[in-house]
């Protein structure tokens, strides 16, 4: 494949996607610009809570994130009674196990928080808040699922058209529930989650009517038999567990991260959550090229053509270089707007804020690299074990430990744990850099009982 075409074809994966993630956290970022109307505390426990509820997303989207994988090798090897099978199941399993941990953690939000180490006065403004956005989850994670189907199989537009207008609702109701406009009651922190469940509710439906729906793309395909329920879900399991593995360490440290920051102040927590809201908007600009990867390294693979994949993890890498340079370069440059998109922030979280957001600007190409080797390169050559080993290495042996330690110790406080942050980041890109050099494309196949079929 000549180079136009190469870029098309990753362009039709990664633009759309990428557009949805920046849409979704802009609007994001527009209401945690509201909770900062209701001051710093109700900015640190609304940041403090989105922590925590992210270990829970991140390491149960991964179920999608494994059928994303595995559709992309039936689609790529023309297998459409598998594709149909390994997309139902997936949308089941990811629905009812997040539900399952979910109405536990929202009858208990008080004492989780609170248990997880959170300053008092933050668990209770943010107690009601976490038991409205834990129930979100479900929806959310169900969307994940088939939101990677839909860019597997080559249509990334359509998750995207969805997503933003979910997020147009979410905004538009997060807005009138938390403020109150007319006649609706101003409900403060709780409002904005309440819009969230209502729109992500709204947003999963609507996938799945649109996946699903007579003459869509994929037939829903509920099996009666036990055996072959196993063997999908087995498939599925296998893959996502490593995923779940990765994800749920690195999502863990950042919550550990966040009660770092905590433990030196709520200004030094709400300034970390305004660094990592922005950081945010500008990563994931480059989100949509992880996608790619897995799609059109799981094509080649089900089509039987080691090389071809190897040549588009290779590519996907060298265009990511790019990619997180530029948007790297905005993001700096969005320091330098901190008072006008935070002006009842106090001056001292600002300004620890607006020097969190030069030093992570810095390594932002380093960051964008692992999430396109972790997220998409690595796990679709085979390698979860690897991204596991990186994402614990990475956290837990070096980042938290060096934050602990600049921080506390050695008296450098905020500053300490933003670059224990950094240094985590920069051991994982150096770990997974070797580890895809050793990548054997030639040795994949589909799962045993399902061989590829001649493209």
């Amino acid at each position: 494949m000549n180079h136009p075409d190469a870029l098309r074809s990753i362009a039709r994966i990664a633009v759309p996607t990428s557009l949805e993630m920046v849409f979704q956290l802009v609007l994001t970022f527009a209401v945690q610009l509201a909770v900062g109307v209701l001051g710093t505390l109700a900015l640190a426990a609304a940041g403090l809570v989105n922590s925590l509820v992210l270990v829970i997303l991140v390491s149960f989207s991964t179920i999608g994130a494994a059928a994303a994988i595995l559709v992309a090798r039936a689609h790529g090897a023309h297998d459409h009674d598998r594709v149909a099978r390994v997309t139902t199941t997936a949308e089941a399993l990811a629905f009812a196990c997040t539900l399952a941990l979910c109405l536990p953690a929202a009858l208990l939000a008080g004492s989780v928080l609170k248990t997880l180490g959170a300053p008092l006065d933050v668990a209770q403004a943010g107690a009601a808040y976490f038991q409205l956005t834990v129930l979100s989850l479900p929806f959310m994670v169900h969307a994940a699922v088939t939101s990677g189907a839909f860019r597997s199989l080559g249509h990334a537009r359509t998750p995207m058209v969805v997503s933003m207008l979910a997020v147009l609702l979410n905004g538009t109701l997060a807005y009138a529930l938390l403020l109150g406009v007319g006649p609706i009651p101003e409900l403060g922190l709780p409002g904005a989650a309440l819009a969230n469940v209502i729109a992500q509710a709204v947003r999963a439906a609507l996938l799945f009517w649109l996946l699903h729906r007579p003459h869509g793309l994929v037939p829903f395909k509920w099996t009666p038999s036990l055996t072959a329920w196993r063997i999908t879900s087995a498939h599925l399991l296998t893959l996502a567990f490593p995923l779940a593995m990765t994800q749920l360490s690195w999502s863990g440290a950042s919550f550990l991260y966040a009660l770092l920051f905590g433990r030196i102040g709520t200004s030094a927590l709400a300034a970390s959550q305004i660094v990592l809201s922005l950081e945010g908007v500008f990563i994931v600009a480059s989100y949509g090229l992880m996608s790619a990867a897995t799609t059109l390294i799981g094509h080649a693979v089900g089509s039987g053509e080691p090389e071809r994949a190897r040549w588009w993890a290779q590519t996907v890498q060298r265009i990511g270089v790019t990619t997180g340079l530029c948007f790297g370069a905005l993001f700096t440059l969005s320091a330098f707007v901190l008072p006008v998109l935070y002006p009842n922030v106090s001056p001292q979280t600002l300004h620890v804020a607006f020097w969190g957001v030069l030093i992570n600007a810095a390594f932002q190409v380093v960051k964008v690299r692992n999430m396109i080797l972790g997220g998409g390169v690595l796990p679709s050559g085979g390698d979860a074990r690897g991204v596991v080993i990186g994402d614990l290495i990475g956290p837990f042996l070096v980042g938290l430990p060096l934050a602990w330690l600049l921080a506390f110790p050695l008296e450098l406080g905020v500053w300490g744990v933003f670059w224990g942050r950094i240094a985590d980041e920069v051991v994982k890109a150096s770990f997974f850099t070797r580890r895809v050099t050793h990548v054997r494309w030639e040795t994949l196949s589909p799962p045993q009982g399902e061989p590829a079929k001649a493209a």
